[in-house]
């Protein structure tokens, strides 16, 4: 991630405007004369395809394989390469990188979950607690019409001058997933079954049969998605549109031995499903591509990480337990607890994952009194949390003595080495770091930063909980699910880009292209670059102050019952292990 180090020649002067951060319904007021396009512009219009989880590994075998013929021209014709995520590459961290030209450590979003130091509690993460503007906000402050279909960390919607359809993290229709209020009604009568759920259907005997139903659903959300950008395009207008595909994701989750050539000869026929399931992705690709040049619209197609194998999870806690500075209770009441997540999981259910201090007690049974360090959440990153005394109302290390505990334990954790299924020798945590060194930020102002970001071997997903005596549980390869890496893809074409070149950039660098490319300043605080390399015209790019964003108090989002059912959601693809 670019650092703000590199930006501190652009700033000419003091931040110039506020924008207060609520969620209201009071329509931005566009301007009758259209965008106001400050510099030259090279795209008239941007039409953005996210694509959740894509990554090349799986793309180019399909595209080698003529699958994906619609794709491949777009490579071809366009400029494409590796985009890197976040650290962590997980969707809520990464799509706002995106959604504001910023890390985490500025925009204030690690993970689904958010850790309270100061009560102790964890809570579910909304558009409340991005702390800097959006490039949807931006744009509409520039009489830009937008639109945003089914981006992640959009939930609740925000007021834009265009619409938005919130993402993944929506409870379910039945709340206000829209801006403006009446495009719900709209989007339910047209299309009737519309809903935020992923709808991977698991029984002992279901085979192949329900295997491809399950693909089915996630083909039909590849035509939904493009049908939404048609009406909506076309219904509200556009200069800037995004349209999101999350399912993507789940299906290199939950198919990922089919679709990964190291394991697809598990089932050949299920590989065969799962590859068509990406030429139907295609198709809608293709649908979109010319919807993008019916508009003269630069099109970029983009995903927020990339995705590999899930090879074992790594338990931080259990090392912290065996080091001595986390301690549990009982072990049989431990024991008990495990019983009833089983119980929970095949009844459906996760009692009590809020209820508890921490939320973290519906794993462990930590004794406090006696707990020095924990790795509170997991976004397949461990986020670790010393328990400091007058920071966390149990904590008991001392202030003077945190920083000789927080080296000790970066120490430890950089040591960590085990045997792979191969047998070969590997470090389990590559990197640990003092986040607010990862992120260029103070402590003091960002104090739910986790103490050390704990980052795994590639292939290994942190867990809070504790099974067994090994820092690492190996999964069987017939059990094999995929989770995230950093390396993403971006392809972008259209008018004034460069044809069959590649590229290498961050997902950081995308909003701040988007407004140079759209004739725009770029604030000078943003932590990513115009990408000039893309085009084959010399791109303009500009700097303006930064702007400030106020947050303000709000009350609880989500109902204990929307809880329940974002935590079933999360926890089905892994995300809350």
């Amino acid at each position: 991630m670019k650092t703000d180090a590199n930006h501190t020649d652009r700033v000419s002067s003091k931040p110039t405007n506020t924008a207060i951060f609520a969620n209201t319904q009071t329509a931005i007021k566009p301007d009758d004369n259209g965008p106001k396009r400050e510099l030259p512009a090279l795209a008239k219009r941007v039409l953005i395809v996210g694509l959740d989880g894509a990554t090349f590994d799986i793309l180019t075998p399909l595209i080698q394989a003529g699958r994906m013929p619609n794709l491949e021209r777009l490579i071809k014709t366009g400029t494409s390469g590796v985009l890197e995520s976040t650290k962590p590459p997980i969707t809520p961290a990464a799509w706002t990188t995106f959604m504001t030209g910023k890390g985490p450590g500025r925009h204030g979003i690690i993970d689904f979950e958010k850790y309270d130091v100061t009560t102790n509690k964890l809570s579910f993460n909304s558009t409340f607690e991005i702390r800097e503007k959006t490039i949807w906000e931006i744009l509409s402050e520039k009489g830009f019409r937008v639109g945003s279909i089914n981006v992640p960390m959009t939930y609740p919607p925000r007021k834009v001058n265009g619409f938005m359809i919130s993402g993944f993290e929506t409870p379910s229709i039945d709340t206000d997933f829209t801006y403006p209020r009446h495009l719900k009604d709209e989007i339910l009568r047209i299309w009737p079954d519309y809903n935020y759920q992923t709808d991977w259907k698991r029984k002992t005997f279901g085979g192949d049969k329900l295997f491809q139903r399950n693909l089915r659903y996630i083909e039909k959300s590849f035509t939904q998605g493009y049908e939404l950008a048609a009406h909506c395009g076309r219904h509200y207008g556009w200069d800037v549109m995004m349209v999101l595909f999350k399912l993507v994701d789940n299906l290199q989750h939950k198919a990922w031995k089919y679709l990964d050539s190291h394991t697809s000869s598990i089932n050949q026929t299920r590989s065969e499903m799962s590859a068509r399931c990406f030429t139907s992705l295609d198709n809608t690709i293709g649908n979109l591509e010319e919807f993008a040049k019916n508009n003269d619209s630069l099109l970029i197609i983009m995903s927020d990480h990339g995705h590999g194998s899930l090879d074992g999870k790594a338990q931080p806690n259990l090392l912290l337990k065996q080091w001595g500075y986390l301690k549990i209770k009982s072990s049989v009441k431990q024991a008990g607890i495990r019983t009833q997540r089983i119980i929970d999981r095949l009844r459906g259910k996760t009692t009590k994952r809020f209820d508890a201090n921490l939320g973290i007690e519906h794993d462990l049974d930590l004794d406090w009194s006696q707990t020095r360090a924990c790795v509170m959440h997991a976004g397949m990153y461990g986020f670790l949390y010393i328990s400091l005394k007058g920071r966390q109302p149990q904590g008991i290390v001392k202030p003077e003595e945190y920083e000789a505990v927080r080296e000790d334990l970066r120490k430890r954790f950089l040591a960590v080495k085990c045997h792979n299924r191969n047998g070969r020798t590997i470090q389990v945590f590559p990197e640990v770091h003092r986040t607010e060194e990862l992120y260029n930020c103070r402590r003091e102002d960002h104090p739910w930063l986790p103490d050390l970001l704990l980052i795994p071997q590639p292939g290994l997903s942190v867990v809070r909980k504790i099974r067994g005596t090994q820092p690492v549980r190996w999964l069987s390869r017939y059990r094999m699910e995929g989770t995230h890496r950093v390396e993403g893809i971006l392809v972008v074409n259209g008018p004034n880009v460069r044809q069959g070149q590649s590229i290498q950039a961050n997902i950081a660098d995308i909003t701040p292209t988007i407004l140079a490319a759209a004739g725009l300043r770029v604030p000078a605080d943003m932590e990513g670059q115009a990408l000039a390399e893309l085009f084959d015209k010399p791109l303009c790019v500009e700097f303006e102050p930064p702007q400030v964003v106020e947050v303000a108090e709000h009350e609880e989002v989500y109902t204990d019952k929307e809880k329940e059912a974002l935590t079933r959601r999360l926890a089905d693809l892994g995300y809350l292990e």
